[in-house]
């Protein structure tokens, strides 16, 4: 690298200057502050660790998004983290070995490979929480209400949630006729809302048309509350007592829908059936938040029960994560003018005693020498008269 370009960043790596800085402070205390409110405790993960620690339970995608490195004094592989959640669920099972429940945040730098999207960065501030120990939509709720309040309180007025639930299509493949290539082909053809496809696969095994109907009928049905009622309905005409884990995945989805509804009722609510990220993750409900002025999720979470196993203990969990920048760069509020009081240029005792009693709480600039003249975005100025030191407007 030339001396010409040595400031530069690597591609998709950013940093933050004022006032933005500022302005994602403000959000990641306000949102440490709601989290704290609903009883979760911090806690900050190392940035790097051991690869087989890192990734346990996470899956090839994760794999996929994270940095790797040779430890110098073991010569073991190590990775730089991509998703804090495996680290907290490490820390729940294997440090804290709680047998209740267990409620953790976090907020830190998480280093991608490549970023997620095209409106987002490798080098993403997540912030989130997880809920350990509690295997009922009770905790799927308590999670998405602090979603949701958190985003609200850094200023996203309008959201929209979609839920989803891993059971639904794991339960329709799941002892059906479908042979494990089929299942794969219907899966990608799923997660694609590819409707031709899907239609040439039912045509392709009349033994396991009925599924693959089914499977069809849930890419066209994304919306509001009548899309889990259609949904209900072609599972009901199927008739088969096997797909009992898809109704109560239905019915847990309608059950969180509820009470959703009740807490927040200007909360828009909808269902996306073909939400399968994380397939091999997730064990129960999915959710994503988004806001009409940002083209992607805004925060994103649902159930991962057992992660913890690896580590010594298999727990129920839920949880969401966000990246602070984005919802930064999102939110309507941001860092007002800063103000504050100028100061002149001294050392006397008297004007010493007062800078420090005015640093308490109020933003107090020096001024180093006399020849300085700037006012550093001060709306006020500390005199001297009469012997004393007062504030007046600049």
């Amino acid at each position: 690298m030339s001396e010409s370009n040595r400031w530069l960043l690597p591609d998709g790596v950013d940093e933050l200057l004022p006032p933005e800085a500022w302005s994602l402070e403000l959000l990641r205390r306000d949102m440490l502050d709601t989290f704290a409110n609903y009883g979760y405790d911090l806690v900050t993960p190392p940035l790097i660790e051991y690869l087989e620690s890192l990734l346990t339970g996470t899956g090839n995608e994760l794999d996929l998004q994270t940095f790797k490195v040779t430890d110098q004094l073991t010569g073991r592989l190590m990775g730089v983290r991509a998703d804090i959640t495996p680290q907290v669920a490490r820390i729940d099972s294997h440090l804290l070995k709680s047998s209740g429940l267990s409620r953790l945040c976090y907020v830190d730098t998480v280093l991608h490979t490549r970023p997620e999207h095209s409106m987002t960065n490798r080098s993403p501030i997540q912030i989130g929480c997880e809920l350990f120990g509690e295997a009922s939509s009770a905790a799927d709720i308590e999670v998405l209400s602090l979603m949701i309040e958190s985003l609200k309180k850094v200023g996203i007025e309008q959201l929209h949630i979609d839920l989803a639930h891993v059971g639904i299509y794991r339960g329709l493949v799941a002892g059906s006729c479908l042979s494990a290539s089929l299942q794969a082909k219907v899966f990608d053809a799923l997660s694609r809302k590819s409707i031709p496809e899907l239609t040439v696969l039912a045509a392709s095994d009349e033994e396991c048309a009925g599924i693959i109907d089914v499977v069809r009928e849930i890419a066209e049905m994304s919306g509001g509350t009548e899309a889990l009622a259609k949904l209900r309905a072609s599972v009901e005409a199927l008739d088969d007592e096997n797909l009992k884990s898809v109704m109560d995945a239905i019915d847990e989805l309608e059950q969180v829908r509820e009470s959703l509804e009740l807490r927040y009722p200007s909360v828009e609510i909808g269902f996306d059936f073909c939400e399968l990220r994380g397939y091999n993750y997730h064990t129960g409900v999915m959710f994503a938040a988004y806001t009409p002025s940002y083209g992607y999720a805004l925060a994103k979470g649902g159930r991962y029960d057992h992660i913890g196993k690896d580590f010594g203990v298999s727990r129920p969990a839920t949880g969401f994560s966000a990246d602070l920048k984005t919802l930064m760069r999102v939110s309507q509020r941001k860092a007002s003018k800063q103000g504050g009081i100028l100061a002149p240029a001294g050392n006397e005792e008297k004007l010493l005693n007062k800078l420090a009693e005015l640093r308490v709480s109020e933003r107090v600039v020096q001024r180093l020498s006399e020849a300085d003249q700037r006012d550093y975005g001060c709306d006020r100025l500390l005199k001297q008269e009469q012997g004393d030191w007062i504030v007046v407007d600049l």
